[in-house]
């Protein structure tokens, strides 16, 4: 199974840089068997059946780019330097893996000055990375970073604008919860709260799940023979109460539909045994064609970044040649891509 199989040509424009507005307006491509039908995310309710039970991934977006300098006395006065950090992964007491850069520019024990209310010391350097030391943790941390911080737009997106505070509404779903993601899980971006009652008012049902999706998430895949990809670890957390509503809808025959990757990779890691129990920690589960699905029916969706192991997913649920006719379809009525683009509702 070769890196190739998974990769198609996308012109440059149909990467979105903002998002439909209202959320619930964006285009929604609905692959059921061997039908392809061109719809928006608001008709969703008509794709659903009384009793399906949408899995929501709950996590929140930290704004996790921060700018800032660091100051230093030499021969010839106080000097300053431009320091920018990018969050990865929370410690204990405070403490975070970040990228720092330029990283040659901190030594170990110097402060990086963000706001009048936030800095952090560099303890130490390891493999590219850095781990900091803030002042404040807590709700403090929290409330100086929302301040002080940027939303983590992803490569593609923040290499053509910069992250603005608009982003900080766009780029978080509208039942975020839990803070701890450096990305958002983008399917779930198209939900409003009208579609929500719609779906409700359907006989839909809901679960929310954690996972607390991390900047690993936008890694290239370097291997040619894909199943040697090494896959990053997220954070991730099944309760008891959502382990058993899915359990439930799994045994009297109706459909569990995640929305997301991050939904679908977190519950099929609770469900390895071959039915779902509740479950937490690290997951670098990899699902590429031939995996077996043990919870997930079907899966809500967006378009995916060329030879990424996102695609592999995809490609694993409908078959690779089936995702391939999807992704030509959608290229050619120009469906917009990536985090802030269009969905998909896929069903095999």
């Amino acid at each position: 199974m070769n890196l190739s199989d998974f990769d198609f040509d996308l012109p440059e424009a149909l990467i979105a840089t903002r998002p439909a507005n209202p959320r619930s307006s964006a285009r929604l491509l609905v692959a059921e068997g061997d039908r392809i039908t061109d719809d928006v995310v608001s008709d969703l309710p008509q794709w659903l059946r009384p009793g399906d039970r949408l899995v929501l991934n709950d996590t929140r977006v930290i704004p996790a780019r921060l700018s800032g300098f660091r100051k230093r006395q030499g021969a010839e006065g106080e000097t300053r330097a431009r320091i920018e950090v990018t969050l990865l992964e929370p410690g204990a007491d405070g403490q975070w893996s970040a990228l720092v850069k330029p990283l040659k520019k901190v030594r170990e024990g110097e402060t990086i000055v963000f706001s009048e209310r936030l800095s952090a010391r560099l303890l130490n350097k390891n493999d590219g990375q850095a781990s900091l030391q803030f002042d404040l943790s807590g709700e403090d941390f929290d409330a100086a970073l929302a301040d002080a911080g940027a939303m983590p737009l992803p490569p593609y997106i923040a290499a053509k604008r910069a992250a603005d505070e608009q982003d900080k509404t766009d780029y978080q779903t509208v039942w975020a919860r839990h803070s701890g993601a450096v990305a958002a899980p983008t399917a779930s971006l198209h939900f409003d709260d009208v579609l929500l009652e719609a779906l409700k008012a359907r006989g839909v049902e809901f679960t929310y799940v954690t996972l607390h999706v991390g900047a690993g998430t936008f890694l290239p895949v370097k291997v040619e023979d894909v199943t040697q990809h090494k896959m990053h670890s997220e954070w991730g957390q099944v309760t008891e109460k959502a382990a058993a509503e899915i359990a439930a809808t799994k045994a009297a025959g109706r459909r569990v539909i995640p929305v997301g990757t991050t939904a679908l990779r977190l519950i099929e890691s609770a469900g390895r045994s071959g039915t779902i129990s509740p479950w937490e920690g690290g997951t670098d589960i990899f699902i590429y064609p031939g995996f077996t699905f043990h919870v997930a029916d079907a899966l809500m969706t967006n378009f995916h970044l060329p030879k990424s192991t996102l695609m592999m997913l995809v490609s694993a649920l409908m078959g690779q040649e089936r995702i391939q006719n999807i992704y030509d379809h959608a290229v050619r009525e120009e469906y917009r891509f990536f985090s802030y683009g269009d969905a998909s509702l896929l069903l095999p």
